[in-house]
């Protein structure tokens, strides 16, 4: 048999520093190459050299990869999709150390020497020397770690199941990775007379400050990004009854939405951070001009945990309705009082509504006209060419005016939830005692990870056909931004996340703690497998 490479602490350690190493920040060179070394690294295995065809880099159409590796036991059929993702987020804040942010081992000895930059809690943490620092090392290439730690024992001892490791790029972004390789999946499935009974997910856990708890989730928030073009009537500052702007009509849709109750959901107890806006501003150039503006955009973030992309859009075209009748009622008042005629009534329309209208009045091919030229813009992101999309349509369509365009930005990760899943349940409670009996470690149990995850692009569930209203209403759909549906509706199984303990994803001080990580995950993991393929109650140390 052959001699395990990633099966003890050190060695753990050891493969999530050089993972780390191969830094990955999204939209980098090095992001486009971490696929080439992560292939090179499992050939190691003799799985591997034995069964080439098993591991494999799927293009995501941008330069990026995806990569999957299958361990296929001869005689299983039950299978268990291990996800993570490689790419981080960016560097810039570790400041005058982020030359050794992707060097977990130095950057922790570095930071003893600059104790005063540090957070108390994380000062605490530091010289406890029970945490490793650096970029990656909670979010989320720990994970990767483990999973390949998994596949190593499963092909090296021989286990009767099927392992099928996924490693994406882009979660920090838009997904890209997920989604190209979600057909990938369904390909291997009927391929290989897959079953896949469980897709795992070991993102890090998420707490509160001062939250030491140990949690793992049984399903993963969903998240919608519903927006707004705001078209008024352009004036001169010198006589500014004889238009409207888009920053007045702005301030009534933000009011209306910003921590609107009527899109919180509640579920399992749980309940969805209220919506905020994420971006508000208006369509002028950089110029200075005495012209008002008259156009503007707003996106804003709402939480998901059962709603359809179309319940989202009825209840945002009913709110912005209401904004809209308070936005005519004081403006009208505003008039009356000035003694000046209005330049019209708000409107709400979607941008279903827009298209078609706007079809009509100038041809589909004109419009596709438009819609590419925005396409074509590189210096905008798929947020901001949705908008101009719109925008675009607006301006040739005016007597629409003054209106609010209602619209779907990207991305778009539906919910998820596995929590009443029979063997998500079972497989709860195995964990709990696992951890507890053989860890002396209380693990609970969240039902909707709120960091949002890959997960929501698997067990995807939608018998009306709802996906759709998003597809109607979101400008870049079918050219810049998609997402497989129909495909996601082939990849049925119940989802988990177990992730190891850290701090501060995203922040300068990221750190993991090592013996969740190294000691701690490796049993809980291994005890999910197993209850997969035996159905035995613990892994005993």
């Amino acid at each position: 048999m052959d001699r395990l490479m990633w099966n003890t602490p050190e060695a753990l350690k050891d493969l999530l520093c050089e993972l780390v190493s191969w830094q990955s920040r999204s939209l980098t060179e090095g992001e486009r190459t971490f696929p080439d070394k992560l292939e090179a690294k499992l050939c190691r295995l003799r799985y591997f050299k034995q069964h080439p065809e098993q591991l494999q880099l799927h293009a995501t159409g941008d330069g990026r990869h995806a990569v999957t590796a299958l361990y296929k036991h001869d005689k299983a059929v039950d299978t268990i999709v291990m996800i993570s993702h490689f790419d981080t987020v960016n560097t810039e804040e570790y400041g005058h150390l982020e030359e050794l942010a992707c060097k977990p081992a130095a950057l922790t000895k570095a930071l003893m020497d600059h104790r005063n930059e540090l957070p108390e809690e994380a000062l605490r943490d530091l010289e406890s020397g029970d945490y490793l620092f650096g970029r990656g090392t909670m979010d989320m290439k720990t994970g990767l770690a483990l999973h390949m730690s998994l596949l190593e024992k499963a092909s090296v001892e021989d286990w009767p199941i099927n392992l099928l490791l996924v490693t994406v790029p882009d979660e920090e972004v838009d997904s890209v990775g997920m989604r190209a390789v979600v057909p990938q999946l369904v390909m291997l499935k009927e391929q290989y007379g897959l079953r896949y009974r469980l897709f795992l997910n070991s993102e890090p856990t998420f707490q509160a400050p001062g939250d030491d708890n140990y949690y793992l989730y049984t399903g993963s928030i969903g998240k919608i990004m519903p927006a707004a073009l705001l078209y008024g009537q352009e004036t001169h500052v010198g006589n500014p009854l004889s238009g409207l702007t888009a920053n007045y009509m702005a301030t009534f849709l933000t009011q209306q939405m910003e921590w609107n109750p009527n899109f919180r959901e509640a579920d399992l107890g749980e309940e969805t951070p209220l919506p905020i806006s994420l971006r508000q501003k208006d369509l002028m150039t950089m110029e200075y001009s005495t012209q008002t503006p008259y156009r503007a955009q707003i996106l804003y973030n709402v939480f998901l945990m059962k709603r359809s992309a179309q319940e989202v859009m009825d209840l945002f075209r009913r709110e912005a309705k209401e904004a809209a009748a308070e936005c005519n009622r004081k403006y009208q008042a505003i008039c009356k009082r000035e003694n000046v005629d209005p330049v019209g009534e708000v409107q709400v329309l979607g941008y279903e509504e827009l298209i078609e209208y706007a079809e009509k009045k100038l041809g589909r091919q004109q419009v596709a006209e438009f819609r590419k030229e925005a396409l074509g813009n590189p210096a905008w992101d798929d947020r901001e060419t949705s908008i101009r999309i719109v925008d675009k349509l607006m301006l040739h369509c005016q007597e629409l005016g003054p209106a609010i365009v209602l619209l779907y930005a990207t991305p778009y990760y539906p919910p998820v939830n596995s929590s009443n899943h029979p063997t998500v349940k079972q497989m709860v409670e195995l964990l709990k005692e696992t951890a507890r009996e053989n860890l002396e470690l209380d693990v609970h149990q969240v039902h909707y990870f709120n960091g949002i995850s890959d997960l929501s692009y698997v067990n995807y569930q939608d018998e009306n056909g709802d996906w759709k209203s998003f597809e109607k209403n979101a400008p870049v759909w079918g050219d810049a931004y998609t997402i497989p549906f129909e495909e996601m509706l082939k990849l049925q199984g119940p989802v988990i996340n177990i992730g190891p303990y850290g701090k501060d994803a995203h922040k300068r001080t990221e750190r993991l703690h090592m013996e969740s990580a190294f000691v701690h995950l490796p049993h809980l993991l291994e005890a999910a497998v197993r209850q997969i393929m035996t159905g035995s109650i613990a892994v005993k140390k």
